[in-house]
């Protein structure tokens, strides 16, 4: 079985983060889906997020694409992707995180084989979750 990994805060589910999932399973046939903590959204992307960290992991566990849905680290992020040893990782388009930069730390923890991947946007003007928030009506 080959074990793909995912990470983001998916605080608001929007079309974009189902593209991305599915971007991500074609790498394998299990997907464990690591969701951000509050404190660890809060850092990156510099506020608070929408929905609990617990709310968020609950929504993207529903998904079916999602084998497997996990909190994240609150540090040791490399710890973290060692539990689950992921045969491939999967950024998203927007993340920070360079491919050489984790595709060297995870040798450094012995994940040899890991391979890191970045993934295509999917309507990156339109399904953003930053977009979606700002064009939302309050109800």
């Amino acid at each position: 079985m080959k074990k793909v990994m995912v990470f983001g805060a998916f605080d608001g589910l929007h079309p974009g983060h189902l593209d991305f999932f599915k971007q991500a399973k074609k790498y394998g046939d299990f997907l464990i889906c690591s969701i951000g903590t509050d404190t660890n959204v809060r850092k990156i992307k510099g506020k608070k997020p929408l929905f609990t960290h617990h709310e968020r992991l609950n929504l993207v566990s529903l998904i079916k694409l999602i084998d497997k849905a996990v909190l994240g680290a609150e540090k040791d992020f490399y710890s973290h992707i060692m539990e689950h040893k992921p045969d491939v990782i999967c950024l998203g388009y927007d993340q920070w995180a360079d491919v050489v930069e984790v595709k060297r730390k995870l040798k450094g923890v012995g994940l040899i084989n890991t391979e890191v991947v970045r993934l295509k946007p999917y309507l990156e003007k339109k399904a953003k979750s930053t977009i979606v928030k700002k064009n939302s009506v309050d109800f």
